[in-house]
């Protein structure tokens, strides 16, 4: 609303309270004097409250091949070419081929993104909202297209893209604008008495260039996200994208480079790359890179920090996990119903590749045996295919490997319900689907229960115990810390001990993946990586985090001056080493007494 609008609204307020029988009456002037004031905060709200009209804009989408062509073996390399050959798992659909970057053109691309980041870190919070903002509408405008892209780059179901792809940006670009400014604001911090003269303060500047290598998963979130961040912070960003999901990457850095275009700013400031593994040193290890943000699996974490440290540059890392789901015994029926549906949506959302995704229900004999009965004829019923419940996984790489885990685990005493192999769809024969998978009576030594499956695998684990030690035993095992969750009634003793024993990053209760629909810190502990994004933490974390320590009267000429016992050359090392002594006693003596013994020194040695 313009100022105009909001003078207009605030005359007519007044005019009609005035007017109004209220403002009649005697006796009730207290009462319009309140009106009034309420009036008056109405229109400084509206007149000064940071009011930016988002900017809307069309940007093209990505084009798709005239011609449906379905690929007779679907994989991103091709024999002869060093091109990437993207494709829609779901169905195998050609979609295009896209040349992978080299680290000249890295070069070039960080470059760039130096050279506007120079402008945009002088920019306002309030100029970047209006940036974040216009970014919003778009995103709202079009959560159709963006989901369908998606889908068709990732093999996921619109409702799975509306969640995992639309919800969370929206949430974090919202919850930016409206708590990104607080948390980079410059903090004063408190003094003590021998520094009682100084003002401490705590300043969030920008780094310069960050870098952002995602997983493809969620190829819209994972690469809006971190540009977000990395623009409220001040900073220009790369970001590596997956080979898997390459043929979005660039519709969707146009939808925030368009952002910047609309209000003025160079879109350089976001570059957008693709590359083939061996090349992504160049990135890791580039001395304009100021900080890295990993999404990925352990085993190429390792490569990433090793390269990092040549720079050293610092990383967040968050490698996955194994994360649990524990269902108490003090659930009630009614509530384990409620309960269920959670476990399901926690499971295979996203065809269960999701890091938060639950990958492990713990519970003990009572409510394990009802979980039993009311999962199981759910996950019987659960469809596969771009329409139905579940999507394709992005690729087919890790059947294999899910099929001798199921296998194993059965050799070893669990019971496969339903699904634990591959899938031929009839309908996309070459799409990448993996059945279902419902496997019961996992134990703790199982290899299923310590590897992450990021897939529709579902297991229930059960633990002959309702004590807190024994939960926590089985929940903690695996060499992972990501999220987690506890269900049960809230006069349940156990709850709060379980939420501060889990070895997690993140903890739900009686919730599934709610701290991330807030913006509370991600991350994770152990095998599951360190450092967080999101939130404040994640904010601060994109900064140069300058502490100022400046005079607080200055300009009285009140400073720090070295005292005649402890200026160079040191006449009696003895002498002043007891005026300091006496400093310290002054400062930091615990009772009246030893302050006034510290004075007495300071005065009988300076």
């Amino acid at each position: 609303m313009s100022g105009i609008n909001a003078g207009s609204l605030f005359a007519r307020l007044l005019e009609a309270l005035h007017d109004s029988p209220l403002a009649q009456i005697s006796g009730l002037a207290a009462w319009t004097s309140a009106w009034l004031a309420l009036a008056a905060l109405a229109f400084w709200y509206l007149v000064f409250r940071d009011h930016h009209t988002p900017v809307r804009y069309r940007i093209p989408s990505p084009k798709v091949p005239e011609k449906y062509q379905v690929l007779e073996q679907p994989a991103i390399k091709v024999s002869g070419s060093t091109a990437i050959q993207c494709y829609a798992p779901a169905t195998g659909q050609f979609l295009c081929f896209v040349n992978p970057s080299t680290p000249d053109a890295i070069d070039r691309a960080i470059k760039q993104a130096q050279e506007a980041q120079v402008e945009w870190a002088t920019t306002t919070f309030r100029q970047r909202r209006a940036v974040l903002r216009t970014m919003l509408q778009y995103v709202l405008d079009n959560q159709e297209e963006i989901c369908r892209v998606a889908c068709l780059d990732s093999g996921k179901t619109m409702v799975d893209a509306q969640l995992g792809e639309i919800l969370v940006t929206v949430e974090k670009l919202k919850w930016t604008i409206d708590h990104g400014e607080k948390a980079l604001r410059p903090s004063r911090r408190p003094t003590n008495l021998l520094m009682a003269y100084k003002r401490n303060t705590v300043r969030y500047e920008p780094l310069g260039v960050v870098a952002a290598l995602v997983s493809w998963n969620y190829p819209f979130h994972n690469l809006i996200g971190p540009v977000i961040s990395a623009l409220f912070a001040g900073n220009g960003i790369l970001v590596k994208v997956s080979e898997q999901t390459a043929w979005s990457s660039g519709y969707f850095a146009s939808i925030a480079r368009a952002a910047l275009v609309a209000h003025g700013h160079s879109p350089a400031l976001i570059q957008s790359v693709v590359c083939w593994p061996h090349t992504a040193g160049h990135i890791t290890s580039h001395p304009s890179i100021s900080h890295i943000t990993f999404i990925g699996s352990r085993p190429v974490c390792h490569k990433v920090v090793a390269s990092a440290a040549k720079a050293l540059i610092p990383v967040v890392a968050e490698l996955g996990g194994k994360d649990p789901s524990i269902v108490l015994d003090s659930v009630g029926k009614r509530d384990l119903k409620r309960v269920v549906e959670t476990l399901l949506r926690g499971s295979f959302q996203a065809a269960g590749q999701n890091c938060i995704g639950i990958e492990r229900i713990i519970a003990p004999p009572t409510t394990y045996e009802q979980l039993v009965s009311l999962l199981e004829p759910r996950v019987r019923a659960l469809r596969l295919g771009p329409e139905g419940d579940i999507g394709a996984l992005v690729s087919d790489n890790s059947f294999e490997r899910l099929e001798r885990l199921v296998d194993d685990a059965v050799r070893d005493g669990a019971r496969l319900l339903v699904g634990g192999k591959r899938f031929a769809h009839p309908d996309y024969p070459r799409g990448h689907y993996f059945s279902p998978t419902l496997l019961v009576d996992v134990t703790p030594e199982m290899a299923i229960a310590n590897e992450e499956c990021f897939a529709p695998v579902m297991l229930l684990m059960r633990v002959d115990s309702d004590k807190v030690e024994d939960i926590l035993k089985v929940a903690n095992a695996p060499d992972f810390g990501l999220a987690s969750s506890v269900y049960g009634s809230e006069s349940d003793p156990r709850l709060e001990k379980i939420v501060r024993g889990l070895k997690a990053g993140m903890v739900n209760v009686n919730d599934f993946g709610a701290t991330y629909a807030v913006q509370l810190p991600f991350g994770g502990v152990s095998g599951s990586g360190y450092g967080r994004f999101a939130g404040e933490e994640g904010l601060r974390g994109l900064c140069n985090v300058k502490s100022v320590c400046e005079d607080r009267f200055g300009w009285l000429g009140v400073r720090t001056a070295i005292p005649g016992a402890m200026q160079y050359p040191i006449g009696k090392q003895e002498k002043s080493w007891r005026f300091a002594k006496g400093v310290v006693e002054v400062g930091y003596g615990v009772s009246l007494g030893r302050k006034l013994n510290g004075l007495k020194e300071i005065l009988k040695n300076s």
